[in-house]
């Protein structure tokens, strides 16, 4: 995911922040395209059954009782093993804790850091293949691995491949998929090419959400219009075998103040000014004061209504497998909407 330069820029009276929202990167997909209007249809108080051939939930470890045996999940993702700050494998999950869960399990491991996902991947160390081996040997009591790598450097596309290529291999048989950011058209040089992707995996889960992000403007987790666009660009070139479309489970708030940030001493005099701050007083020597202002927040999250809206403009598309994130976020009525009972 390229990194866009859309931000305003930082009034000088304010420093910028040292940890700048890795979400940004996700516009560089998902703007400057005209998405068409998605019929909604009236909410009548009933709403249809939506059947998948594969529905696919995320379970956190130390969350199990989030798991409903009794809820029409066929797959399981088990988050998550990581990668440690040395480029090892840890918190491997248990499989042993859902024995009682039926369906498959597949061993999720994310890595989160550029730098880190840049030298694990490099062709040819041992850093990248004693992790290959690790991972494989930690996914025996396991249905499959599934790969969560979101920050892959813009370079190392070609080593991500032959990275999932290798452990393909080395898993013999058994599932290997990988969560892929959502896209709606190709990108040039994109390390995540669904197209380059595709044949070296068993399914890839297109994590369609966070389309508005904790740092961005608000609207919609994922609006209808954005989805049928990255759900029809993904069937044209991931194609409805191998595609598994990612539904969220949870809601963001946006405010729209947020004062949590470093200032310059101009800045705090201009804050003391706006808000009438007469009262300063001193801990241990250094400045401090409080003061109140009101906040407006927005918030969008999903109900039944809306991923049944959703799941049925999947599901007309001609996608045959969903995943939800996640697990215990949902409303527990929306299992009754679903079926696993995959029916064109």
């Amino acid at each position: 995911m390229a990194l866009s330069c859309r931000t305003a820029p930082v009034p000088q009276e304010i420093l910028p922040d040292t940890e700048a929202g890795l979400e940004d990167e996700l516009a560089e997909a998902i703007e400057e395209e005209s998405f068409e209007e998605v019929e909604i249809p009236p909410y009548t108080g009933t709403l249809p059954v939506s059947s998948f051939g594969e529905i696919w939930g995320y379970l956190i470890s130390g969350r199990e009782d989030d798991l409903d045996l009794d809820s029409p999940v066929s797959d399981v993702g088990y988050f998550g093993a990581e990668i440690d700050s040395y480029g090892k494998l840890t918190t491997v999950p248990n499989r042993r804790n859902i024995s009682r869960y039926m369906g498959r399990v597949h061993m999720v491991v994310a890595c989160n850091s550029r730098s880190l996902t840049h030298f694990v991947l490099a062709e040819g160390s041992d850093l990248r293949q004693e992790l290959i081996d690790d991972l494989l040997l930690a996914a025996n009591s396991y249905d499959g691995l599934q790969i969560d790598f979101e920050l892959v450097p813009a370079r190392d596309g070609a080593a991500f491949r032959s990275f999932l290529s290798e452990l393909k291999k080395g898993l013999e048989g058994r599932m290997l998929t990988v969560a892929l950011p959502a896209r709606n058209r190709t990108i040039q040089n994109d390390v995540y090419d669904y197209a380059k992707i595709r044949p070296l995996v068993d399914r890839i889960l297109v994590m369609a959400y966070d389309e508005h992000w904790s740092s961005s403007a608000p609207g919609p987790i994922a609006s209808m219009r954005w989805c049928r666009a990255v759900a029809s660009y993904a069937l044209t070139v991931v194609g409805p075998e191998k595609l598994i479309m990612g539904l969220p489970f949870y809601g963001r708030a946006w405010g729209n103040d947020n004062p949590s940030r470093a200032y310059i001493f101009s800045g705090i005099e201009r804050i003391k000014r706006e808000n009438n701050v007469h009262e300063v007083r001193r801990l241990d020597g250094i400045p401090t004061f409080t003061y109140e202002v009101p906040i407006a927040v927005t918030v969008f999250y999903e109900d039944d209504f809306s991923l049944s809206v959703r799941m049925e403009m999947y599901r007309s598309l001609g996608v045959k497998a969903i995943g939800f994130w996640r697990l215990g976020q949902e409303s527990p009525t929306v299992w009754n909407i679903l079926e696993l009972r995959y029916t064109p």
